[in-house]
């Protein structure tokens, strides 16, 4: 599929998944996005992801806030900000799932709006919203705009379905703030990779959504072919 590197997700608290092991084998192709953090526990929470991000190849930390604490905490809560202080610190980017969730959870705390409180105390995290906004992708636009640290990854959407609005930020303000993501295998990389080839974009935006806004983003921190830091 043309896929230079990617990002697979592991649960930080169990080293035997096969995330772990295919980044191990290959970090020059695969790099890890961090799950599994207990926000209500921050201290041994903080000290498990700092300790992983010491020993993987990690490209983000990333949590659903719809997914735990029966969605009743959006990323504007405190219980949040141990985690952006502790991302902060290590020069790892965050991405925090936004957007109306699929499963029949509360969705609320997933509206982009909150993120706007964020961006204010935190202008050091590097933030991607994952799995599209909808149905609020015009308050993500304008937080982009309004933001220099806040991105958006394209997760879970096949590219054929992202709204015009958001097409026409990629081809103006924002050519190096969207980043694509298969989320495969929910939808396949080759469906993905293949819809998104066919956007009506500028090659050089579609070069930037397909790889240099992830490389810039997420790879950029991580180092050569074995994958340690620089």
């Amino acid at each position: 599929n043309g896929v230079e590197r990617a990002i697979v997700t592991a649960n930080m608290n169990n080293l035997k998944g096969s995330p772990i092991a295919f980044a191990e084998a290959r970090p020059d192709r695969f790099a890890l996005a961090a799950g599994g953090l207990d926000l209500l526990r921050p201290m041994p929470t903080l000290r498990t992801l700092e300790s992983f991000v010491n020993d993987y190849p990690v490209a983000f930390a990333m949590v659903g806030p719809s997914f735990w604490g029966d969605g009743r905490y959006p990323p504007s809560d405190a219980v949040y900000y141990p985690l952006y202080t502790k991302c902060c610190e290590l020069g790892l980017p965050l991405a925090l799932n936004t957007g109306l969730p699929g499963p029949p959870i509360p969705g609320e705390a997933q509206n982009p709006i909150h993120l706007d409180r964020v961006c204010v105390r935190f202008p050091e995290l590097m933030l991607c919203m994952m799995h599209g906004a909808d149905p609020w992708w015009d308050t993500a636009i304008r937080l982009m705009i309004k933001y220099r640290n806040l991105h958006l990854m394209t997760s879970a959407w096949a590219p054929k379905y992202l709204p015009d609005s958001l097409l026409h930020f990629m081809r103006t303000r924002g050519r190096k703030k969207v980043i694509f993501a298969s989320d495969a295998p929910v939808l396949s990389i080759t469906r993905t990779v293949g819809e998104a080839a066919k956007l009506d974009l500028p090659e050089e935006v579609l070069d930037g959504y397909l790889h240099g806004n992830a490389q810039r983003f997420f790879f950029d921190r991580l180092g050569g072919e074995d994958g340690t830091a620089r």
